[in-house]
């Protein structure tokens, strides 16, 4: 044995001998850089040279002209004269100045390397910054390398661990390293929720956001904050809804790629989970309502995942990208305990509300369009105008609202030694809602227990999670917005005005008040549960295996209550159907197991291969039902234990699903020489929602790179480049927009008609036993640039996206009996970039100023809908639907585009509106047929900046955002002064831009109860830019040695400002269902 080691030394010391002596060289150079020539040897060879690139970086070779030249022939001509000479240690060579000629030719570095336990880590990467120069530590953490110099810096890596850089010379003793573990390092790793993908080597396009940057621009919510940090996550700005702390956002994640059905369309309404992004936390999906609820102090980072390259791994649920969240693991030592907490004020927004007209304007307006002209209204008049002439102008717009005071809790206790460590967090949130009786209110619970030891590693994660909202009971905040001044709630005893008169209606106005006073409600509640148990055994230093099992359970009740003495019931007279109380209950649960099996190793110091494999395993059922109760005695008393009877129509309904999910993946990562690097992906999915034709489908994604800045001409002509990649992917992922039922014969219980005496079923659905998952075939290229040590850095990604098989409903022949079944046709694309900047101002000691900004890019066009899609949609692009913007799917345009009537202004004479037809001819008569295209409503660019400056333990960040390109219609330009109702308030623009009398050039046509009102046209679609302020948060901490004596770790104050201003070029009134508002909150956080 000892002889054959001896030889295998032997063999390998001989062939490095021999490889300097036996390589030879052609080369042909003139008047070039000394640097280039060693570039040329380098190229052409495993030679690697080490220099002082100051002392030669002057040094030229006037004529090099040799073949079969030996290396040292080569550098004898090359150095001749120069001052300098080299020295070749295996395949290194040394290029010194001369008088170092009788210098230590080298060093042995040697030592140990293990974790905070103790523990030997054998694999790690020992590598010399600046060549590749290199070993790997043995099975007992030793390591012992022989370099050609004096002094140096070795760096130490290992996956799962921190980097860590130590500097040695000739006098080094043996080195004792110590690696911090750090398992989810997002400066080093891709998080992509099923496997962790080396970050340096990755393809896909990502985004990965850190626990301290979502502190530093948290903005509202947790979804708000990540679109302000990554602009490729739009939120579709919901007018309507405003701050409403109930309400969910609609999400896109570079574009939309579904459809909505037929009936959506006729509807005119939209569906926010149609083109919603998977929300994967801990390894397992989660729902954006629990991620609108989370803990935010728990997560540990967030990471964007893109494209096909990134998404492939989700396999028929990725396509709408995929956004990971990791929760924050606990730390080894002394027990520490952190609080938080903070008071939350909602203050109303109305800037946007401040012309409408006060009550004598409206008073007014409306003699002078001659609403009081009849003989017998002129006393009910004149008493109106002298209660107006005497001061009255009642603010309906305050009546429902508040400044809301809320209040946040967080109370986070960790500790343990380094086997056994443990986190314990507790978090109530309370945002009080703008709008009087609207709140929604938050209790989260987690405990983590992590045992790190040996081999293993096992974590444990249980949470809880328990919600309370209400809705306001004073309705809609348009009812009041609409409330002429010269009306009031209460009359002069304090008693509920229910009615007003008013001359121009044919019915009484009611009292938007109404339903708030009579006792009406409206609230709902979840408890959920979340069980996360993971599991890690090293096989060998290369390879580790995991099981994971995550079980998900959350329980639902909405409850709305009438009471009886309600209008609605003022001609019932049976007691037992007054009032009513409503309640829908929904269960949801689910499992979901996974086994991964990991693979990483480094071959020769150049060849670095990282493999995956991975099977899971799922199961969802949801069991949702629906009944009312009636029959109560006052509005009191409220409970369904004290109800009477059950509604006499409409009773219990309904619906059960379970669906199951079963897939296979994996992916393969190599990365040559730190240069050069390949991914490939590949995911099997089952599922029992697709058709029984179609239960499985594959998804693939494969991607190429080159780390242009390990180049040795990148390192030698342009140090100022510290990271310049680039990188191509290309692959497909699915999406699945549908229900298990809807690839399945459905049948209803009927209950209108029996037979043979029973109750019969009627089929409700068509099956279609080939229905699939929609695909997304996804290109993606990109690039990262940095300079001066990434003090500046750039990643620009465009890509395309193109849904080939878009699930929609097709039409049917009569002879099936249904008009519609649901099938994968249509086709959609998208087309964009997306291009983050970030530049670190200012760092010094004391200073810091950072700043950066993202901007993205999307573009979709309806390439194709099938024939009976378009056959469908013929009756709706006929008709004009509301006055509001309709929405229409046309070939050839975005799923977002803005259509509209054509007009030329109002007829001076007549006072009403005259349009284009499509022929170019002149009318007042307003068709479907005669719709044009009047731009898009996704923006061109959807752009965020943020900056942070701090000194010392002062920190102010400031976050902006600019949406520019885009087209909306303005509302309140087209309903309050175009088809304005003068029974209710209106624009006062109106006042001076409507047309009143013959002769008159006006903005807006006449109004009158003959007058048709005007749909959409191009007069009301204008450019849609917007430019906000996001966040400012201003944040000091406390110096250590003042928090010290008060017996703390850290003590910290903060004060942080949401939506702070809104420029827009279209001036419309905001939140018109439920009011924006100013969000500033106050915050303390300490550590014990």
């Amino acid at each position: 044995m000892k002889f054959l080691c001896f030889f295998f030394l032997l063999s390998v010391s001989v062939s490095a001998a021999s490889y300097s002596q036996n390589a030879k060289f052609t080369i042909s150079l003139n008047d070039v850089a000394l640097t280039e020539v060693f570039s040329t040897i380098r190229a052409n060879s495993e030679f690697t040279f080490i220099y002082n690139m100051d002392d030669v970086r002057n040094i030229r070779v006037k004529s090099l002209n040799v073949h079969d030249a030996s290396i040292r022939e080569i550098l004898d001509a090359v150095l001749q004269n120069t001052g300098f000479i080299y020295k070749i240690e295996d395949r290194v060579i040394v290029i010194q100045p001369q008088e170092m000629k009788e210098e230590k030719k080298s060093v042995r570095v040697k030592g140990w390397v293990h974790d905070k336990g103790k523990q030997p880590l054998p694999g790690v990467t020992v590598r010399m910054v600046g060549v590749s120069l290199g070993t790997a530590t043995n099975a007992q953490g030793w390591f012992a390398i022989d370099l050609p110099v004096e002094k140096g810096t070795l760096e130490f890596s290992f996956v799962g661990y921190k980097k860590k850089q130590i500097d040695f010379t000739d006098k080094t003793d043996t080195l004792k390293i110590v690696l911090e573990e750090d398992l989810q390092n997002i400066d080093e790793v891709v998080v992509t929720g099923i496997f962790n993908r080396p970050k340096e080597s990755f393809t896909g396009a990502v985004t990965t956001i850190s626990r301290e940057e979502i502190k530093t621009y948290y903005s509202r919510n947790l979804i708000q904050t990540l679109a302000n940090l990554d602009p490729s996550l739009r939120i579709i700005e919901n007018n309507a809804q405003g701050s409403n702390p109930n309400a969910l956002p609609e999400l896109q994640l570079r574009g939309a790629s579904s459809l909505l059905t037929a009936q959506d369309i006729q509807d005119q309404k939209s569906n926010y989970e149609l083109n919603q992004p998977l929300f994967i936390m801990d390894g397992f999906e989660v729902t954006l309502e629990r991620v609108m609820d989370l803990n935010d102090n728990e997560i540990e980072s967030i990471t964007v995942l893109k494209d096909a390259s990134a998404t492939a791994l989700y396999g028929s649920r990725g396509a709408n990208g995929v956004i990971v969240i990791t929760s924050l693991n606990p730390k080894a030592g002394k027990l520490t305990v952190s609080y938080e907490g903070m008071v939350k004020f909602e203050i109303p927004n109305l800037s946007s509300y401040d012309d409408l007209t006060n009550a004598k304007e409206k008073l007014e307006l409306e003699r002078v369009y001659g609403l009081w002209d009849d003989s017998n209204l002129q006393e009910t008049y004149q008493q109106l105008k002298d209660v107006v002439d005497s001061g009255l102008n009642y603010n309906w717009l305050d009546e429902p609202l508040r400044t809301g005071v809320g209040q946040r809790h967080v109370l986070n206790v960790v500790g343990g030694a380094e086997a056994w460590r443990y986190s314990v967090n507790l978090f109530y949130d309370a945002t009080i809602g703008v709008m009087k009786g609207s709140d929604r209110k938050n209790f989260n619970g987690s405990m983590m227990l992590n045992y790190m030891e040996g081999k293993w590693n096992v974590r444990q994660l249980l949470t809880v999670g328990k919600n309370t909202s209400h809705e306001s009971p004073y309705g809609q905040y348009s009812d009041y917005v609409r409330m002429n001044r010269y009306w009031t709630p209460y009359d002069d005893n304090g008693e509920l005005i229910e009615y007003y008169y008013h001359p121009n209606a044919t019915a009484y106005i009611e009292n938007p008040m109404y339903n708030k006073e009579i006792g009406c409600w409206n609230a709902s509640k979840y408890t959920s549960l979340r069980s996360s148990t993971q599991a890690r055994y090293e096989i060998s230093p290369a390879f580790t295996i995991t099981g994971l099992l995550g079980l998900t359970w959350k329980f639902g009740i909405q409850d709305s209550f009438i009471p009886p003495n309600h209008k609605y019931y003022d001609g019932e007279e049976n007691i037992e159907q007054k009032g009513k109380y409503s309640r829908g209950e929904k269960t949801e649960s689910s499992w979901e197991t996974r086994i991964t099996l990991n693979y990483a190793k480094t071959f020769e110091e150049k060849h670095m291969l990282t493999l995956g494999l991975a099977g899971e395993i799922s199961e969802t059922k949801n069991d949702f039902v629906n009944w009312s109760a009636t029959g109560f005695l006052t509005s009191e008393i409220d409970h369904l234990s004290t109800s009477l009877g059950y509604p006499s129509t409409g009773g219990t309904y309904g619906s059960e699903s379970t669906s199951r999910r079963v897939s296979l993946s994996g992916f393969c990562n190599y990365y040559y020489d730190s240069r050069y690097f390949l991914d490939l992906t590949y995911r099997l999915d089952g599922g029992s929602s697709f058709g029984k034709n179609s239960r499985f489908s594959s998804f693939y994604a494969l991607g190429a790179g080159w780390m242009i800045s390990k180049e040795e001409f990148v390192q030698e002509y342009l140090p100022f480049i510290s990271d310049w990649s680039v990188r191509y992917s290309y692959g497909v992922s699915g999406n699945m927009t549908f229900s298990p039922e809807q690839s399945m014969e459905v049948f209803n219980r009927e209950t209108n008609y029996t037979y043979n005496g029973g109750v019969g079923v009627k089929m409700a659905s068509f099956a279609n036993p080939n229905l699939k998952q929609q695909n997304t075939y996804q290109h993606n290229a990109g690039m990262n640039l940095g300079f001066f040590n990434n003090r500046l850095t750039f990643v620009v990604n465009y890509y395309t996206k193109l849904t080939d098989n878009t699930l929609t409903t097709i039409k049917l022949p009569v002879s099936h009996g249904f008009e519609t079944v649901n099938g994968n046709v249509g086709e959609i694309r998208n087309t964009g970039y997306d291009v983050s900047v970030s530049v670190a101002l200012l760092n010094t000691k004391k200073w810091k100023w950072n700043a950066n900004g993202n901007f993205s890019n999307n573009k979709s066009k309806l390439v194709k809908l099938s024939e009976g899609f378009k056959e469908t949609l013929k009756y709706y692009d006929k008709s004009m639907g509301s006055a509001g913007t309709i929405l229409k799917y046309r070939e050839g345009h975005s799923m977002s585009a803005v259509y509209g009537l054509r007009t030329i202004g109002v007829d001076p004479l007549s006072g009403q509106r005259v349009f284009l037809t499509k022929d170019g001819q002149m009318t007042q008569y307003q068709s479907g047929e005669d719709l044009v295209y009047l731009g898009d409503s996704q923006p061109k660019i959807n752009g965020t900046f943020n900056t942070t400056v701090s000194y010392g333990g002062l920190s102010v960040s400031v976050g902006f955002n600019l949406v520019w390109g885009g087209v909306a219609e303005n509302y309140t330009e087209l309903n309050k002064r175009e088809n304005l109702s003068l029974t209710y308030n209106v624009d006062r623009q109106v006042v001076k831009d409507g047309w009143q009398k013959i002769g008159d050039n006006a903005l807006y046509k006449k109004q009158g109860t003959t007058v048709t009102n005007t749909y959409p046209c191009d007069m009301f679609v204008h450019k849609n830019n917007i430019f906000s302020c996001n966040s400012i948060n201003i944040r000091y901490s406390f110096p250590k040695e003042l928090t010290k004596k008060l017996g703390m770790e850290m003590l910290s104050v903060s004060t942080l400002l949401s939506d702070i201003f809104y420029f827009s070029t279209i001036h419309r009134e905001r939140g018109t269902s439920y009011p924006y508002s100013i969000n500033p909150n106050l915050t303390i956080s300490c550590t014990f």
